[in-house]
């Protein structure tokens, strides 16, 4: 008797689709974990545009990102980096301490209630929960919590708000 939370996919599209649909989803917290950010697009002008009607859709909106390395994203991300600036107040960026530098899965949750996870990061294996209070979204909501020991703020500024200046 065990409902179904979540839909698989197998593939780059399906995992695509499943951050879009995330994206546009009524929220006010969007926490995301990820290696270095490279599989969710972050410089493509229109998933640029979603995170940019999330943000702007209320004042009380929020995006707290952790990623094990910045590079990918301060080398080839100036959308990111321009959304990141005009956004200081509104999104959080850290990066991990080496300690927990293994973990491999990438995770997207909103609001504890939508999620989008991948089990192992290299893969686009994964699965959807939408619209839920699924076992999967508090999992990964409480695991995005705990990383707050190991974090570092920004990219290489410990402590400081998150902007462009001085990469």
């Amino acid at each position: 008797m065990s409902e179904v939370f979540y839909t698989r996919f197998e593939d780059n599209a399906g995992f695509q689709a499943a951050v879009d649909q995330i994206l546009d989803q009524p929220g006010r917290e969007l926490r995301v974990f990820d290696p270095d950010l490279a599989a969710l697009r972050v410089n493509d002008p229109a998933r640029i545009e979603r995170l940019e009607r999330f943000l702007q859709a209320s004042r009380t909106r929020r995006i707290y990102i952790v990623v094990h390395n910045t590079d990918h994203v301060t080398r080839r991300c100036p959308r990111l980096m321009n959304l990141i600036a005009r956004f200081s107040h509104a999104i959080q960026v850290h990066r991990t301490h080496e300690e927990i530098r293994e973990l491999q899965d990438s995770f997207m949750v909103l609001d504890s209630m939508h999620y989008v996870r991948r089990p192992v990061a290299q893969f686009f294996r994964g699965a959807i929960g939408p619209g839920r209070r699924a076992r999967g979204a508090g999992d990964a909501r409480a695991l995005h919590g705990d990383l707050g020991g190991f974090l570092s703020r920004g990219f290489g500024h410990h402590r400081r708000t998150v902007n462009t200046a001085g990469l």
